[in-house]
């Protein structure tokens, strides 16, 4: 099964309405968005990251028009030396390759051992947008859902003022 088809049927499972749009393969942010124009919905970046040790790791949700400040991050979250997990880490513990991370790489992640981070500023939007772990492939869901999706999962998330 191919991994956008398991994205669609777990959100199907869960009872999570989403929309898609289908598009060429988008490496970057900008590049996804200009396939999306004139829909409704805060076009997110989602970034995973680590500590120095590489024995904490995280992914942080935000509008996808923000510039994390990492030394910020590693404030808010107490955590020194964060910065970007390797292409090998990301596809062990999400099952996915640079350019298709997104909070469905989630569903790869059997041990639960991401802690995930949401950037307040867009969690006042109605939707959200997600590659659907395919970069050729946006998926629109609530942000009620997004919430939701993450619970099922078993994840805690904490909103932070990024």
């Amino acid at each position: 099964m191919e991994p956008y088809q398991v994205v669609y049927e777990s959100l199907a499972r869960m009872g999570i309405p989403y929309e898609v749009v289908e598009h060429p393969p988008a490496l970057t942010t900008e590049e996804a968005d200009s396939y999306i124009v004139g829909k409704e919905g805060v076009r997110t970046k989602t970034l995973f990251l680590c500590n120095r040790k590489r024995t904490a790791f995280f992914l942080v949700i935000m509008d996808d028009r923000k510039r994390l400040d990492m030394k910020k991050l590693s404030e808010l979250i107490n955590e020194k030396g964060i910065s970007f997990c390797s292409p090998e880490k990301l596809k062990e513990k999400m099952g996915l390759p640079p350019g298709v991370v997104s909070i469905f790489g989630l569903l790869n992640n059997h041990e639960r051992d991401i802690r995930v981070y949401l950037d307040k500023e867009m969690l006042s939007e109605k939707i959200v947008t997600f590659h659907a772990n395919d970069n050729t492939k946006t998926v629109f869901i609530s942000t009620e859902d997004m919430y939701k999706f993450l619970e099922e999962l078993g994840y805690e998330y904490f909103i932070l003022d990024l």
